[in-house]
């Protein structure tokens, strides 16, 4: 077999950082560095990029890298006292050469298993010994499938409480031909409102300035509508019951260093999450948290795209 086709080959990325590039038969593939345990590329069958990553990104630690799917733990956003989303996406993790079952159908895909323990130095910064489990899935159809598995490993009887969110940046053809369905009639703290609380009105979310919202209770399916693709990404999840909405529009685009200006025509960050209700584990206790992405074709139907089979099928 030719290194082309190797299911799982750890390699050396830009910066010379390593990262892990798992492949199905059929073409599609998924690119993990170690350093924040980081999706960076998720590509379907014919070769196409389906995750957003800028091309300003930096990839020098300590700085998280701007795009894929980065992950927030143990804190989303500034919603307590660590750094902006947490510090597991700026740290090195390890790949798990003898991870514990899991029950789910994934360990016939191909995958990768990675863990992140804390430091003597992160232990100063967040008081609590865990253990941060995670698979990354490439299924045969092309879905991608991330698994986290947190674990209490506190051995002085105390439980910690954190928030978490896959801060996926899905890559569109045009934010304004893009519309998110299954959130409609759901509350949502609005962050660019000091989190004051709101009922969704719209029968579908639809963008024409920036979006920072929590969804609160929402679906295990959500849809991302690309008209101009034809194209609808499925986000289904388990353990994450909210979801983040996320586009930083023209000014904030232009102050991000790390940001194209028109970046943000481009991509659009829709969330699997867990913030409202903080998870709390006792020791030897552990939470799963599932975020499963597809992108099926989507069809015109009377000049809008019909989601319906997407989110009434399996």
């Amino acid at each position: 077999m030719s290194s082309e086709r190797v299911p799982v080959e750890l390699c050396k990325g830009v910066n010379g950082l390593e990262k892990v590039i798992l492949r199905d038969v059929r073409g599609s593939s998924a690119e993990v560095y170690l350093y924040g345990g980081h999706v960076t590329s998720w590509k379907n069958d014919h070769g196409e990029e389906l995750l957003f990553v800028s091309s300003k990104a930096i990839f020098k630690p300590p700085k998280a890298i701007r795009g894929g799917i980065p992950i927030c733990f143990p804190q989303f956003s500034n919603l307590g006292s660590l750094e902006q989303h947490g510090f597991a996406r700026n740290k090195f993790w390890s790949i798990d050469t003898d991870p514990p079952p899991l029950s789910t159908s994934s360990s016939s895909k191909v995958h990768i298993d990675l863990i992140l323990r804390p430091s003597d130095e992160d232990m100063k910064i967040w008081l609590n010994s865990y253990e941060f489990r995670l698979r990354i899935a490439l299924g045969p159809g092309g879905d991608l499938t991330l698994t986290s598995r947190v674990r209490n490993t506190n051995t002085d009887g105390r439980p910690f409480r954190f928030t978490f969110a896959y801060h996926t940046y899905f890559s569109v053809s045009d934010i304004s031909e893009v519309r998110v369905e299954g959130l409609e009639t759901h509350d949502y703290l609005d962050n660019l409102q000091n989190r004051e609380r709101f009922t969704e009105q719209g029968d579908a979310i639809t963008f024409e300035s920036e979006v920072d919202k929590i969804y609160l209770s929402t679906p295990t399916k959500i849809a991302i509508l690309d008209h101009e693709k034809k194209r609808t990404f499925v986000i289904r999840k388990d353990g994450l019951p909210d979801a983040v909405v996320w586009n930083p529009w023209d000014k904030k685009a232009k102050a991000m260093a790390d940001f194209v200006d028109d970046d943000y025509k481009h991509m659009l960050c829709v969330e699997a999450a867990a913030i409202e209700k903080p998870i709390t584990l006792k020791p030897g206790e552990e939470w799963r948290g599932i975020q499963e992405l597809s992108a099926v074709p989507s069809s015109y139907c009377s000049g809008q795209l019909d989601p319906q089979r997407v989110l009434q099928g399996s």
